[in-house]
């Protein structure tokens, strides 16, 4: 599977990557999802709302997880301790009055996880080598500011990693974002997300895989592909959702904060002197 593509990290206190989300209840999936991921970097480029994002929206995604994180709930009250006229309005365009003035928000977010993601074009894109260029370029000087699913939660550490010839080849390589599992206990697994079949995922040999025949199928569907983000038009497609998992060798795991930011220099600095043509 071999192919030019993005890297990014995902990593930062809080994550919240929403596919249900309604009125009072705003969930979060456990993974970077497509719209969130295609939503940063409309952001980066400086869409507005009701442009087009049929480009982006093409590319394929394929996550690691590095860390997934601990669900985390929040809770919100709006509206509350306001005179009547500043009070939360209804939908048929009136104020809440009495008891019914505060309202309960439950939102819920990934707290410390991390992610390392692919970006690649689908083989049928047309100007995909120009639109990757365009991303590198507004990742590294966004025209706004990003966020990782919601405006609360920015991106801590480097968000693009680099421009990769083989980029399926480096995310299965790339320093884990984890501390390395204890000696004599269970083994480190780590998981594989796209929306494309995985069985031909570049994993090294004599690492433990997940069984081939079962990355060929979707594990899952998900209502996270937009159409578009049109503040009264706003739509999603449903889309399959493609698992493999691998265990890595001990010393890929690149630990966490400063060990993992020297591992991942290690590297970055390793792959520019190699022959291999990327360009992180």
């Amino acid at each position: 599977m071999p192919g030019t593509g993005l890297l990014l990290h995902c990593a930062g206190p809080l994550q919240s990557w929403g596919t249900h989300s309604h009125f009072n209840q705003r969930d979060t999936a456990a993974f970077p999802t497509r719209s969130g991921i295609v939503g940063l970097l409309a952001a980066a480029l400086g869409r507005g709302r009701d442009e087009s994002i049929d480009d982006l929206a093409h590319l394929r995604i394929t996550v690691r997880v590095d860390r997934p994180g601990v669900l985390l709930r929040d809770l919100h009250t709006v509206g509350g301790g306001l005179p009547a006229a500043q009070t939360v309005t209804t939908a048929e365009g009136k104020k809440r009055s009495g008891d019914t003035t505060t309202l309960l928000s439950h939102r819920y977010y990934l707290a410390d996880a991390a992610f390392t993601i692919a970006l690649t074009p689908a083989p049928d894109m047309p100007a995909h080598a120009e639109l990757l260029q365009a991303c590198a370029k507004a990742l590294r000087a966004p025209r706004w500011p990003l966020h990782l699913g919601r405006r609360a939660c920015p991106p801590a550490g480097p968000l693009l990693l680099g421009t990769f010839d083989d980029v399926l080849h480096h995310l299965v390589r790339l320093p884990i974002a984890a501390p390395a599992p204890r000696p004599g206990g269970p083994a480190g697994v780590v998981e594989f997300l796209a929306d494309q079949p995985l069985d031909q995922l570049p994993l090294p040999e004599g690492t433990r895989v997940s069984d081939p025949a079962d990355a060929a199928h979707p594990a899952a569907r998900i209502n996270d592909q937009p159409v578009t983000f049109h503040p009264r038009l706003r739509a999603y497609r449903t889309r399959p959702l493609y698992r493999r998992t691998f265990t890595p060798p001990r010393d890929q795991w690149g630990g966490l904060g400063a060990d993992y930011l020297t591992s991942l220099a290690t590297y970055l600095s390793r792959t520019l002197s190699s022959s291999e043509g990327s360009r992180p």
